[in-house]
């Protein structure tokens, strides 16, 4: 199996917000940040060294933001997180890019994680 350098890597941070383009001058007025938009509901992000996204996809989530990790496996990483005792809370969906799905520690933080691999 070929490992890539990211996999198991915090890659993305997704804000939940109600409002993207306020969302947009807010941290690009206080950060510097740039964004790239993908349709109507969600655009990217770039702090110059991390990305992550504002999406109206989803209901705000006062608890922060979505802390995404890329696998390139996803359905082995599924099953390892199962085992350890995760709690899938969305099961694997397909998106623009790739899929990708959700899940709770031990604690009750819900995290996701995507592959590009689209099987």
């Amino acid at each position: 199996m070929n490992v890539s350098r990211k996999d198991r890597q915090i890659d993305n941070i997704e804000f939940n917000v109600d409002d993207i383009d306020r969302s947009k001058a807010f941290y690009g007025g206080a950060f510097g940040w740039t964004f790239v938009d993908y349709g109507p509901t969600y655009t990217e992000f770039s702090d110059g060294r991390l990305t992550g996204g504002f999406t109206t996809g989803e209901p705000v989530r006062p608890g922060g933001p979505l802390i995404i990790l890329y696998s390139d496996d996803l359905g082995e990483t599924q099953q390892r997180l199962k085992a350890l005792g995760a709690i899938i809370t969305r099961e694997t969906f397909s998106f623009p890019g790739g899929r990708r799905f959700h899940f709770t520690d031990p604690d009750g933080y819900e995290l996701a994680v995507w592959s590009a691999d689209a099987t």
